[in-house]
């Protein structure tokens, strides 16, 4: 059970982190705006149309997805003019990297055997 009771450390020291507590804060702010909300969540979508052309066109599927990607840089353009929106976008790449960092650790530990 040790190695459970170190993954519940790892998980309440990462709800603890600085990176975690800015970004729950700045969602429940940006999310508690109606106009703010929508704007995000449409462009967490394409986002998500986006990524799924690109896996299709890796497939060889013929996909023409430049029309979206250039949305999409457009709206993300339009949104980072906000200023509460742009640190909302840095901290959810400052969190996701700590979540990287902390993941390759784990994975380097134990690729022996993977």
């Amino acid at each position: 059970m040790e190695i459970y009771d170190t993954a519940n450390r790892l998980a309440e020291e990462i709800k603890n982190s600085n990176q975690y507590k800015r970004l729950k804060e700045l969602k429940e702010m940006l999310m508690a705006d109606e106009n703010k909300k929508q704007m995000i969540i449409d462009f967490e979508n394409l986002k998500r149309e986006v990524q799924l052309l690109e896996i299709q066109k890796q497939n060889n599927e013929q996909i023409d997805e430049e029309e979206k990607k250039q949305k999409l840089v457009k709206m993300y353009n339009v949104l980072i003019e906000n200023k509460d929106i742009k640190e909302y976008f840095d901290c959810q790449i400052a969190f996701n990297q700590m979540m990287i960092d902390v993941n390759k650790i784990i994975g380097n530990s134990i690729k022996d055997v993977l």
